[in-house]
């Protein structure tokens, strides 16, 4: 007797460890929002139950496809049917479909203001001073207007400092994302007696990327996976206006620990449409012409991903786009971040050889998985150029819904 009291104990300490090992395998493998298209079953293993609890409706989406109503519930997750794991928020959305993208092509922006990349002194008559730290604007700062006027151009902020005769200005700026006035007076240069400011200011950005994917529906676009930023502030460049254009790769500096490769690429006449977005998740905007012949494949749900094998299609010599093959490494289904979402490591041969893995200008390469456009490149690890950073799929279609939107708005 005593002994089948002890096989039972031994029993029930095998089955209380592998439940609480699958809670705890469950609340940190199972996403606390799942995002799942129409006609998707859940499953998680054969252990878990799930129940639906709680239901939402009238759930509007607006995306780069169509406009329509997701539905969205809270499910249970259970073992067995009798042990709870967690809740889960399930959103049920339309299956999408884009072109694959993995050419590279010419950003050229405009800024929404100025972007202030430096200050420095100015000479009068009575010594050295600098505006710039006596009125408190800061490195980084976006001057969108002088006493109410806006400004876009470095002319027109320079212009209005020079005749601003030594006046008391009022400054429309945007710091980390909130707006504020701040009071500036400009010195009088003793070299060329004119009124300065002793600010470096930025109005533009240009360089080249790559198009992740596009949507031959609406000729909405995205590309790098990433923001433009600011090279000296590392700050999101403000977009008023922009132009995608034709580009050319005429060669590439080949990656090493400690030293990232770059895409050597050249603008080319003609323009392939407009800016819309720069913002955490990518540049987006509008092409002039589309493919209609073009295939298109289904956007992967971020739960459809998987580590494993996949593909990236990428642009790195004048033959045009090619396949490579990668590895999924990580995903990170409930990360905060907008455009590091997943970890992957390139495997093929030639592109290492090449490249030495992932170099500046392959963001925006699209990753495809299972047939399915599962995100993009936006990252190279500094000391590791065969391992980067991608985005979700799905991430950046949310951001193509907003521009989509935009253009539907200017249009009415």
């Amino acid at each position: 007797m005593r002994k089948v009291c002890k096989a039972m104990s031994l029993l029930l300490s095998v089955f209380c460890a592998a439940v609480f090992a699958f809670i705890v395998s469950g609340n940190i493998n199972i996403p606390n929002e799942i995002i799942t298209a129409s006609g998707q079953s859940l499953y998680f293993g054969d252990v878990f139950t799930l129940l639906r609890t709680k239901a939402e409706t009238g759930i509007r989406r607006v995306d780069a496809v169509e406009k329509g109503y997701d539905e969205s519930y809270t499910v249970t997750v259970k073992i067995l049917n009798l042990f709870p794991v967690k809740n889960s928020k399930v959103t049920v959305t339309q299956r999408e479909y884009v072109v694959p993208g993995g050419d590279v092509f010419g950003i050229r922006l405009y800024t929404d203001g100025v972007v202030v990349i430096g200050t420095d002194e100015v000479m009068t008559a009575g010594g050295c001073v600098n505006p710039a730290r006596e009125s408190g604007l800061k490195k980084g700062d976006i001057i969108t207007a002088v006493n109410g006027e806006k400004v876009n151009r470095n002319r027109e902020i320079s212009e209005a400092f020079e005749k601003s005769d030594g006046k008391p200005l009022m400054l429309s700026v945007i710091r980390d994302g909130k707006k504020l006035d701040v009071i500036f007076t400009t010195a009088l240069c003793k070299a060329d007696g004119k009124y300065r400011a002793g600010i470096w200011v930025r109005d533009s950005s240009a360089g080249i990327g790559t198009m992740a994917f596009y949507n031959k529906e609406t000729g909405i676009f995205g590309g790098l996976g990433h923001a433009v930023c600011d090279v000296d502030t590392g700050e999101i460049m403000p977009l008023s206006g922009g132009d995608a254009v034709k580009a050319a790769i005429k060669g590439y500096y080949k990656g090493s620990s400690g030293n990232p490769g770059e895409l050597c690429g050249v603008f080319e006449d003609g323009k392939l449409g407009t800016l819309l977005i720069n913002g955490d998740t990518g540049i987006y905007g509008k092409l002039n012409k589309i493919d209609k012949k073009a295939e298109i494949v289904p956007v992967a749900l971020r739960n459809e991903i998987k580590t494993g094998y996949a593909q990236i299609i990428s642009t790195i010599d004048d033959n045009g786009p090619r396949y490579y093959d990668i590895e999924i490494t990580k995903i990170y289904s409930d990360k905060d971040s907008h455009s590091k979402n997943m970890i992957i490591e390139v495997t093929d041969e030639d592109l290492i050889a090449a490249t030495g893995g992932i170099v500046q200008g392959m963001s925006g390469s699209p990753i495809i998985q299972n047939g399915m456009f599962a995100g993009a490149v936006t990252h190279v690890f500094i000391n590791n150029p065969l391992q980067g950073y991608a985005i979700f799929a799905d991430t950046m279609l949310e951001t193509a819904g907003l521009a989509s939107h935009n253009t539907e708005k200017l249009a009415s």
